[in-house]
């Protein structure tokens, strides 16, 4: 029953942090950048807050060990949620969803050169797998636009984002001995907020309500998604859960459509299966491997290893 439970909760996660992205491409028409970064973090800080007092977990879910790997993450999240941002502007949803699933690809080459874990022939194969599937997404591009255009800007941006965001869920692997994950997406958020504010003089603007309630949905869903998202992991194992995180792709293409009208292409499609079976190879290897080191770690206690 507890498997299943985390199931629900990813899922429910991931539809709500992609709607969240619905409201960051509606409040992006007109709200610059960095001001949908700032709201969609600052927001977010006291209900995270909350959630943890309400828990009793305030001090310890806080705590920090390590302030410079925070910083690095924080900053290095900040770059791939701005970027993400700009290209949810520039691209239909689904396409940016579908971009980023790439995501999984980046870590498995990140995880092999800045953790020295083995890059197996399966890993490489499953980038090889996912690489084609970006190139199918981004190809139409090339033929309806130039080099400078801006859909292939934000297709550059969407591939950027899920690189830096392999790169941060790397470090957060590493970080993961001795910081807890509310600290790390506390002071990730706070780290977003932070810096956002340095982009004040680039022309920020006075929002109307309708721009105040999009930006303000934007916090309060991702805290919403990110709590759902923690939870999740309580319940089963994280290997097990990344596939269903597959379900945003699906609000994707139904937001879009209904919302702003955007209809997918053909080779969105072909190239997103791609890259989830590019993730989902990912996925069974790294439980097969796991689990066939329970199965030495168990020999090893019955001296049979």
């Amino acid at each position: 029953m507890a498997p299943l439970r985390g199931i629900v909760l990813i899922c429910i996660a991931f539809s709500v942090l992609t709607l969240m992205s619905a409201f960051v491409k509606a409040a992006g028409d007109t709200v610059p950048t960095g001001q949908v970064v700032f709201f969609r973090a600052f927001l977010s800080l006291p209900i995270i807050s909350l959630w943890l007092w309400s828990r009793g977990d305030l001090h310890d879910g806080l705590y920090v060990a390590n302030w410079k790997s925070h910083a690095l993450r924080g900053l290095v999240g900040t770059v791939s949620m701005g970027l993400g941002f700009t290209a949810i502007t520039l691209l239909p949803l689904a396409e940016v969803q579908a971009i980023r699933f790439a995501t999984p690809m980046f870590l498995v080459v990140f995880a092999a050169v800045f953790l020295g874990e083995v890059f197996r022939l399966v890993r490489l194969a499953a980038v090889v797998i996912g690489m084609i599937g970006v190139v199918i997404i981004v190809a139409p591009e090339f033929d309806t636009a130039s080099l400078g255009s801006t859909a292939l800007i934000g297709a550059g941006m969407a591939l950027a984002s899920a690189a830096l965001a392999a790169l941060a869920q790397t470090l957060i692997k590493a970080m993961s001995g001795t910081e807890r994950s509310e600290a790390i997406a506390f002071y990730f958020l706070a780290t977003a907020a932070a810096c956002s504010l340095l982009t004040l003089p680039f022309g920020w603007v006075w929002p109307t309500t309708y721009e105040m309630l999009l930006l303000a949905g934007c916090g309060v869903l991702g805290a919403i998604g990110q709590m759902l998202l923690t939870a999740s992991y309580k319940y089963a194992d994280a290997s097990a859960l990344a596939p269903f995180s597959y379900v945003s792709m699906l609000w994707a293409v139904i937001i879009g459509l209904v919302w702003f009208g955007e209809v997918p292409r053909a080779a969105t499609f072909a190239g997103a299966a791609l890259i989830i079976a590019s993730g989902v190879l990912i996925v069974w290897r790294e439980r097969k491997l796991a689990r066939n080191a329970t199965a030495r770690r168990k020999l090893r206690a019955k001296g049979m290893y």
